[in-house]
């Protein structure tokens, strides 16, 4: 498993865009992230991602090109404790335990980063596959909330995993 985590390079554009433009992905995102995925709409990810020190979304690089994300999210006023995690990998590279290790890592950056004591990621009911990886990664499933999404032209299942700090002391 050759990858590591690093900032995003307004250079990344071309294959952020080529990696993410995918059916496959964009299914299991927020609708904020686009499908079809141009160029442009890698550049401004890219802008965005770097707005904020520390940098807390990170290119997940595979062989030397970016092929995937992964931020931590931390939240403000009564959940100020908490960020969430979100990630997506290229689907050429699924199944060969980058993200479990990448998840792993931004974990370890979270509580090390920031003064949280958890953090939570949202897959889809339908995204079985983002489950187990949490699953490998520490986190336990905390709430499911029934028919809550609506993608696709489908309800579906928001579930909450998360992890403790005191979980990865």
């Amino acid at each position: 498993m050759n990858y590591r985590l690093r900032p995003f390079r307004d250079d990344d554009a071309v294959a952020l865009s080529r990696h993410a433009n995918n059916p496959n992905i964009a299914r299991f995102m927020t609708n904020g992230f686009p499908h079809p995925y141009t160029v442009e709409h890698a550049r401004n990810f890219i802008e965005y991602a770097n707005r904020d020190q520390p940098v807390h979304i990170f290119a997940i690089e595979v062989n030397g090109e970016v092929a995937g994300g992964i931020g931590i999210h931390p939240q403000s006023d009564i959940h100020v404790k908490n960020a969430e995690l979100g990630y997506w990998l290229s689907e050429g590279h699924w199944g060969k335990g980058i993200i479990s290790a990448a998840i792993k890592e931004m974990v370890d950056f979270a509580f090390s980063t920031y003064d949280i004591n958890r953090v939570f990621a949202r897959p889809f009911s339908n995204n079985t596959a983002s489950q187990r990886v949490l699953e490998k990664a520490g986190f336990e499933l905390e709430a499911r909330l029934n028919r809550t999404i609506f993608k696709n032209g489908e309800n579906l299942d928001e579930l909450i995993f998360a992890t403790r700090k005191t979980n990865n002391i």
